[in-house]
């Protein structure tokens, strides 16, 4: 494999403060021109990537796979899917990011594999009882001939979250547990060998240069004893309940004037989901992290575990686990200043409790892009997404205007930022797929009842009047783009004053210099807004509907036109007095 020179700008503890920028491969950048973006692509735009700077990629599953589920479901963790390219192409794409200055971080899916997995295509053939079947969480049925589930689990992605499996001859046998797709079995995480075959598969990459790993579903895995029915709170979102975020309609950003977040179901409340957020998920992580100790530079792990309050997210993160948890209660705050502060101040206050920073985003492949989802006025739950018959969708202008002054205020506060690819330029959601190009299993698995996250998905524009607007050479692509994908190219902003690449190009730049990362909040009071400072700034964010007075000092940022000695509704400024 190949070996490279690291070239960094942060040494110690660098995940403390890092700028992550998310690359979902599929829609990155296309070398081969087959519609579908690979790791020689993503080489090509790296240096793209050190001009926006940002301190680290995290890159979506390009493992060997069906791509039933975009990736994650994996057939093979320890080599690359031939439509993303081949283990060379990742080496040389790790050391081009190394020479950059850029760190590694790929994603791992521990709580399940694809159904074409050599070790579930043995389960399928084995007995049950059998040693191939322990890997997996298959269980008898219930009712007089085993024709029932083995208990009433809903699937993430819509219906029942168990299959039944055929024996050699065709008859009905045992179930097996799927908390996603059909095509994705959990493991069996009280099972030895499942956790020796990650230790595995984590050395793997580990000894391939990866820098770290952003861990799916970090609240599964393990299951509750017994495997005893659940129902969800009404309305309750697809990730979880008392145990994980969503036992509440998630509207992601509704009117302050409008929809209204109800609270989340807290610990006190009830013990959640069985299959979220169980303790046994944390010894699993003290094990990775004494393996990833073990290698230098700083390897980190980073976890997706959708839990509520944040207190409990802290788990996660603390001294001998994990060194990150995304801060989904931050994404799901409204546009609202006083909504705001409070995630701010109970995000800083949780994960500080442990050591850990806080982390901060707004979009990523999971979910509705902030240019959109930040405006819309109507309910919105996690997952479900958004489409032509989606209801309170507002105009482009005013969700990339919004957008742009979240990013302003996200980029200023203190701890690790993680960017979602395209959001640079503005791109919103995109609404209007024709229903045969959807590909998300959400769409099936609902009978088209929710749109999923396809829109999000939607490759990014390079080049304006390029095929495919630069994502690849040809005119192919997996997912089809709007026409409005042109005046939101890359080339048509770069260099340009005002627009959405230069604003974040600014930002992440004013970022390192003023350490801001690294700094601490102080509250200001400027009416009708969210202010504060940060080291040597003052941030003021007008979340309002109307303009306010500018506080005193020199402009380093804002995310809009500016009214003289005003500050706009929707816009954030950053000053130096």
């Amino acid at each position: 494999m190949t070996k490279c020179r690291r070239v960094f700008g942060m040494t110690s503890e660098w995940w403390r403060t890092a700028a992550i920028y998310q690359i979902y491969p599929r829609s990155f950048a296309d070398a081969n021109g087959d519609g579908m973006g690979d790791l020689a692509g993503i080489t090509s735009r790296l240096g793209s990537l050190e001009a926006l700077g940002v301190d680290a990629i995290w890159l979506s599953p390009f493992y060997t796979s069906p791509q039933k589920d975009a990736g994650y479901d994996v057939a093979d963790y320890c080599d690359v899917d031939p439509r993303f390219g081949t283990l060379a192409d990742f080496d040389a794409m790790v050391a081009e990011a190394h020479a950059r200055g850029i760190r590694v971080i790929v994603d791992l899916v521990p709580n399940h594999s694809s159904d074409q997995h050599l070790w579930f295509q043995e389960a399928l053939a084995a007995a049950p009882g059998s040693a191939a079947r322990a890997r997996y969480l298959f269980r008898d049925g219930r009712g007089d001939a085993g024709e029932l589930p083995p208990n009433n689990w809903e699937s993430v992605f819509g219906g029942p979250a168990w299959t039944r499996s055929l024996d050699a001859e065709g008859r009905p046998g045992q179930w097996y547990l799927h908390l996603f797709d059909s095509s994705q079995p959990d493991f069996d995480w009280t099972n030895e060998e499942v956790r020796e075959e990650f230790r595995r598969i984590l050395r793997f990459w580990l000894d391939r240069g990866v820098d770290g790993f952003r861990v799916d579903v970090a609240h599964g895995l393990i299951k509750a004893d017994g495997l005893p029915d659940w129902t969800p709170a009404e309305g309750a979102g697809s990730m979880g309940g008392a145990g994980g975020v969503g036992g509440h309609p998630d509207t992601l950003g509704a009117e302050a004037s409008g929809v209204a977040l109800e609270p989340a179901i807290s610990e006190e409340e009830g013990d959640g989901a069985p299959y979220w957020a169980q303790e046994g998920v944390h010894e699993v992580y003290r094990d990775w992290r004494r393996l990833l100790d073990e290698y230098p530079g700083e390897r980190i792990l980073a976890a997706e575990a959708w839990v509520d309050p944040l207190s409990k997210v802290a788990k996660w993160v603390r001294p001998d686990e994990m060194h990150q948890s995304f801060n989904f209660a931050y994404l799901e705050t409204p546009w609202d200043a006083d909504a705001l502060r409070t995630v701010i101040d109970e995000s800083l206050a949780a994960f500080g409790s442990v050591g850990a920073p806080s982390t901060w985003v707004l979009s990523n492949h999971d979910v509705v892009r902030h240019a959109t989802r930040l405006s819309v006025t109507a309910a919105n739950p996690q997952g479900h997404g958004l489409g032509p018959r989606s209801k309170g969708i507002p105009t482009y202008e005013v969700g990339l205007r919004r957008a742009r002054a979240a990013t302003a205020l996200m980029l200023a506060l203190p701890g690790s930022a993680y960017l979602y690819q395209g959001e640079e330029l503005g791109l919103p959601e995109v609404i209007d797929l024709p229903d045969d190009a959807r590909q998300d299993p959400t769409w099936f698995r609902t009978d088209g009842e929710r749109y999923g996250r396809d829109g999000c998905r939607v490759p990014i524009p390079w080049e304006s009047s390029a095929p495919s607007y630069g994502f690849g050479p040809t005119d192919a692509s997996w997912l089809p783009q709007p026409d409005s994908w042109a005046e939101l190219a890359r080339d048509r902003q770069e260099g340009v004053e005002g627009s959405t690449l230069s604003m974040y190009q600014a930002a992440l730049r004013l970022r390192r210099s003023l350490s801001l990362g690294a700094g601490s909040l102080e509250w200001l009071h400027v009416d009708g807004t969210l202010a504060l400072r940060n080291g040597e700034i003052t941030v003021v964010a007008n979340t309002g509907t109307e303009p306010v007075a500018l506080p005193a000092g020199d402009v380093l940022l804002a995310s809009g036109p500016l009214d003289g000695d005003r500050l706009p509704a929707d816009t954030t400024v950053w000053l130096r007095a």
